[in-house]
């Protein structure tokens, strides 16, 4: 049996008897995580709708893969177990992280799943010498190339930036690598108008401020570095001024337990804390906010480049690679200092330079769908269907700052 000829069915044997839709393209979506699966969210949505194709998702092998499986499948979509995935054969592969990608039997499009590729690699755990250029991850041999050869068919790209590392770490990926910018930088920005309607449904009144907290997942980041930021928060800040909100990486959900999670964070939620469910659109908390306070992580790269005033936790031990978003606002942003009055720290930080966040963030700005769209259909062989509507917003978050459940 093809995959043509199971896709659209239940997953089971002798599924291909059940097919409503025949002789459809396939598309395998590879969620490794939850902050992979928001990208593939937005990619996917390029093709989808056509009736030429059928879309299929699976869940790859990976430390923090937990969730995922539960998310998608509320979601309503089609989830192959992982053992059946790498035994058919697809269409194409979409995905936006690297864990057994060399199992599956596709052509593969693969994408970032932050701002850009800012990460460094850190040596191994037998540590040694620190690199004089360490490599930057996602554009390294390492993770490009398999048994001698390039194992992405496409590898899309946010920034001509990126091409330069890439000409530099692994060569002989340069002939699969395409420039289309960045598809979550444009649904951001098609959501700025939204904005006082995602602060009406989070119950932020006109006259306060929404300080939206962003932590990357490890001990660099501002939860685990700062475990008392919250809780000062909420007893400095006025509440009849201030709301607070808390963005969590998915990482950090899953490395400690949602319950725990919670439960760590009990007395802020009773006090008015807005803690969002990873699963959640994170980017109409950003649209939503007039401060953010933020780490090294990628929403508070967006953030900045939407014009939010940044207060940033000095980067710890990883630095973000030179000339990219993260580096700048790290170059750039007021620092937090946790020990002192955190009111007049907000009242001091300041908006970044926009443009130039942006510039580093995107080289095609609110182009990313036409030019990820028009790359899935040549690997499909298909020809594009009319024209490509534009990036749309995403939707209001569902949370509820009284909601106190361990």
């Amino acid at each position: 049996m093809t995959s043509r000829e199971w896709l659209t069915t239940p997953i089971g044997i002798d599924a291909g008897t059940w097919v409503t839709r025949v002789g459809c393209r396939t598309v395998l979506a590879v969620a490794h995580t939850i902050a992979s699966c928001h990208r593939l969210l937005d990619v996917v949505d390029y093709v989808e709708e056509d009736f030429r194709v059928q879309v299929v998702f699976t869940v790859a092998p990976d430390v923090f893969n937990q969730q995922v499986t539960g998310h998608l499948e509320r979601l309503g979509a089609l989830v192959l177990p992982w053992e059946q995935a790498v035994r058919e054969r697809f269409d194409l592969g979409i995905a936006a992280s690297w864990g057994g990608l060399h199992q599956l039997h596709t052509p593969l499009l693969v994408t970032a799943h932050g701002a850009g590729r800012s990460k460094t690699v850190r040596p191994g755990p037998n540590g040694g010498p620190p690199l004089a250029s360490p490599a930057v991850y996602g554009l390294d041999a390492q993770r490009l190339t398999h048994g001698g050869r390039v194992l992405p068919t496409a590898l899309a790209l946010s920034h001509d930036h990126e091409l330069e590392v890439l000409r530099r770490q692994c060569p002989e990926a340069l002939e699969v690598a395409t420039v289309v910018g960045d598809p979550c930088f444009d649904r951001l920005v098609a959501s700025l108008p939204h904005r006082p309607d995602y602060r009406r449904g989070m119950g932020v009144e006109d006259h306060q401020d929404l300080v939206l907290v962003s932590s990357t997942w490890g001990p660099d980041g501002l939860f685990g570095h700062v475990p008392d930021l919250l809780p000062l928060l909420m007893a400095q800040l006025p509440p009849d001024r201030y709301r607070v909100a808390a963005l969590l990486h998915p990482a950090v959900w899953d490395a400690h337990g949602h319950r725990q999670v919670r439960a760590w964070l009990r007395s802020c939620r009773e006090a008015g804390l807005l803690l969002p469910d990873p699963t959640q659109d994170w980017r109409a908390l950003v649209v939503a906010a007039d401060r953010v306070i933020g780490d090294h992580g990628s929403v508070t790269a967006y953030a900045a480049a939407v014009g939010r005033p940044i207060l940033l936790l000095p980067a710890l031990r990883a630095t973000p690679a030179a000339g990219t978003p993260q580096h700048l606002v790290i170059a750039e942003a007021t620092h937090l200092d946790p020990g002192q009055a955190l009111l007049p720290q907000l009242a001091a930080a300041r908006e970044l330079d926009r443009e130039a966040v942006r510039a580093a963030l995107t080289g095609h700005p609110e182009q990313a769908g036409r030019l990820l769209r028009r790359a899935i259909y040549q690997l499909l062989g298909l020809t594009e269907p009319g024209r490509h509507r534009r990036a749309t917003p995403v939707s209001a978050p569902r949370l509820s700052g009284q909601e106190v459940r361990p």
